[in-house]
């Protein structure tokens, strides 16, 4: 297992040059990781640093100084804190899985510490008094501290306050139980016969077996029993859309669809629970609800603004997607040879699939053999040396550094620059791994002196499917999705910020899926696929008329998907937003906005909610996926589309958005990079133009 792990490995490392070996260290090169339980002493070490900052600002320091030890203390513990993130969701042995829980439960109640320390808020208070004496980042970034202190209700009488710590340490421990429960409690169907499945899709199953019954045999006075051989299809996020697309059978499509929405049962509580603390805590800091105490230090300002931009949006995709409905409708209606079928929501996939293929005739196998993974890998180094006139190098790691053998690491380095950042990459699914595909910061840029960056380190971890080969083949759907967390590593890579609080992906939410959307186009277009989408057999570019293809199939069902993701952000404004009774019947409440705000009905009794883990970590805060992307389809129609892989396209976007992460007001951001109408003033707040939108669905 471990040779055919390292042949892998270094299939996807041939995209990258090599230098020569180093010595033994700890995980992620901390030396202190170098055991399991060295994230008690990583712990350990942050409060006796952070103790030690916090003496030296009782002291009063200038204004400069209190900002920078400040930013000092917010380092020591985010690293900490990514760290423990990154291994809990990643690492193979349920030792350093376990440490890094206690260490992130401990290094968090160690925060909430820090956010109610009435001396480091004097401190902040009286440098953001003194602003005069401070550059423009530094202000922002006094002013940023200080909003962070009173959203931890700091400013509160002792009894609130300590209302506020218990509750925020509660959703913390709600927040990961159910992760937890998603990662753990996936469900499963098994299918019987195994001939139900794809053929080509059945190694990725395990077989079952089950007794057939036959008939019975008089001489021997015996039954005859056969074994019959059926595959268990865990409903996890991956297998789930691989089933609903792929597997003809409508009934087992149905069975998969209803457990694996349905699961994990123990979340419904967990949700209610999650839901009534949020409340609580926005009402006890004087907000009204839990959405409008989420929104209102970004642009949006106000959950208001942000349900009618949503309310608005929905009203003008609704004819189109209707339309989109009864095309699917009929076409399963031919197919099916049933004038009156109708559209389940197990059929979507399934059915859209087909039509995409059969009218556009796409292969998703013809396709795949464009993108080995290795390949994919050349894509990104053709990213950042076409834009930023840098290149991705391998760089072998010290023992104990790696946490497992497919693992590999990169620099990216510049020619005048030299060394930018570091980027690990954790491409391929196992068991007890994080199921998506995420951006995980390890440690945030900052500037120590004049002539000393702290470079970022950040870990960008998919769970792509292993191929039988030396290296997998994506579907373009994975290099999409590949492009998209790229987007948010090269955030963290490229931003050359002093303070390690706006490092990278650390902005208003508002806009931090914009670099994620923006390199999405990127996977679309042909004038950058063609230099690394290409026959792994015969070295031949993927066609111009394949990729026309794919992005005619794109443009089929524009509507549907963006129905869709405005009903997921109105879902979870309203899960958090004022609480009309409590507990909230989330189910009834959930299935009542599927049937307003999309075409499709709803399955009784399923409770996908319960698995969306975005509710955890945007929660009141998935509407930003449609910000980015207004944000995102004006920056490419405006800076990119004309010369995608241009010097000054890649200019612009390192120099007007990237390098700045989030120390710069993000709706002059927005404006200096592409222009006043990327934004409009609503309600008090600030929302996207969707001009761009809609001319690129056709609305």
């Amino acid at each position: 297992m471990l040779s055919r792990a390292a042949a892998i490995r270094r299939g996807a490392a041939a995209a990258f040059s090599t230098v020569s070996e180093k010595p033994e260290t700890g995980l992620y090169g901390f030396e202190v990781l170098r055991t399991a339980k060295g994230f008690r002493r990583f712990v350990d070490d942050a409060i006796q640093r952070s103790d030690e900052l916090v003496a030296h600002v009782a002291r009063l320091p200038s204004s400069p100084e209190i900002v920078r030890t400040m930013d000092e203390i917010s380092n020591t513990v985010c690293t900490v804190i990514d760290s423990a993130e990154l291994c809990r969701n990643t690492h193979p042995d349920r030792e350093f899985v376990e440490e890094a829980d206690k260490a992130s439960m401990r290094i968090y109640e160690h925060l909430q510490y820090l956010n109610t320390n009435t001396t480091l808020y004097n401190a902040i208070l009286k440098a953001e008094a003194e602003s005069v004496l401070l550059t423009e980042e530094a202000r922002r970034a006094a002013t940023i501290l200080r909003i962070d202190f009173e959203k931890g209700g700091i400013h509160l009488p002792e009894d609130k306050l300590e209302r506020v710590n218990q509750l925020n340490l509660e959703i913390a421990q709600l927040g990961r139980k159910f992760s937890e429960n998603v990662m753990n409690n996936p469900g499963f169907v098994d299918v019987y016969p195994a001939s139900k499945v794809p053929r080509n899709m059945q190694h990725h199953f395990k077989s079952v077996y089950r007794s057939n019954f036959g008939s019975f045999e008089k001489q021997s006075n015996q039954m005859i029993t056969a074994k019959q051989k059926g595959l268990r299809i865990v409903t996890d996020s991956g297998n789930l859309s691989s089933a609903l697309r792929w597997i003809s059978d409508e009934e087992v499509r149905k069975q998969v669809y209803f457990v694996g929405n349905s699961e994990p049962r123990e979340n419904i509580g967990v949700l209610n629970g999650l839901i009534d603390a949020r409340d609580e805590l926005a009402k006890t800091m004087g907000c009204k609800s839990y959405a409008d105490f989420a929104i209102r230090p970004n642009m949006a300002a106000s959950a208001d603004v942000v349900m009618s931009f949503l309310g608005d949006l929905s009203n003008i995709v609704r004819h189109k997607a209707d339309e989109e409905f009864k095309v699917i409708k009929d076409f399963k209606r031919r197919i099916c040879n049933e004038k009156s079928a109708d559209l389940e929501p197990w059929d979507e996939d399934y059915f859209i699939g087909m039509m995409k293929s059969s009218v556009h005739d796409l292969d998703a196998s013809v396709v795949a053999k464009y993108f080995p993974l290795s390949q994919c890998l050349k894509g990104l180094n053709v990213l950042v040396e076409s834009l930023f006139g840098a290149t991705f190098h391998q760089i072998p790691m010290r023992d104990g550094e790696s946490w497992h053998p497919d693992v590999i690491k990169l620099s990216l380095r510049h020619p005048d620059e030299g060394d930018l950042g570091f980027m690990y990459l954790d491409l391929y699914s196992r068991k007890g791994k994080f199921p998506g595909c995420a951006h995980f910061a390890v440690q945030g840029g900052r500037r120590l002196s004049d002539s000393n960056y702290q470079l970022p380190i950040v870990a960008l971890v998919c769970n792509f499917s292993r191929s039988s080969g030396i290296t997998a083949r994506l579907s373009h759907g994975d290099v999409e999705t590949l492009f998209h967390e790229f987007g948010h590593a090269l955030h963290s890579l490229l931003s050359r910020t002093e303070y390690q609080h706006f490092s990278g992906t650390r902005v208003a939410l508002d806009v931090a899926e914009t670099p994620s959307n923006l390199f999405e186009w990127y996977a679309w277009d042909y004038r950058v696929l063609k230099t690394f989408a290409l026959d792994e057999t015969t070295g031949d570019a993927i066609p111009e008329k394949l990729v026309k293809a794919l992005n005619a199939s794109r443009n089929m069902f524009p509507a549907t998907e963006l129905q869709r993701q405005i009903f997921y952000s109105i879902m979870d404004l309203t899960l958090f937003g004022e609480q009309a009774s409590k507990p909230m019947d989330t189910i009834s409440t959930v299935a009542d906005l599927r049937r307003k705000h999309t075409s499709w009905k709803c399955a009784e009794g399923t409770h996908w909610h319960t698995r969306f883990t975005h509710l955890i970590n945007y929660g009141a805060g998935y509407y930003s996926y449609l910000y980015a992307r207004c944000f995102a389809t004006t920056i490419w129609q405006e800076i990119c589309q004309e010369d995608p892989l241009s010097r000054s396209a890649g200019g612009a976007i390192r120099d007007k958005f990237l390098r700045y992460g989030g120390s710069k007001d993000p709706s002059s951001l927005l404006k200096d990079f592409a222009g006043d109408a990327i934004i409009r003033n609503s309600g008090g707040g600030i929302i996207p133009d969707i001009g761009s939108l809609r001319k690129e669905i056709g609305l």
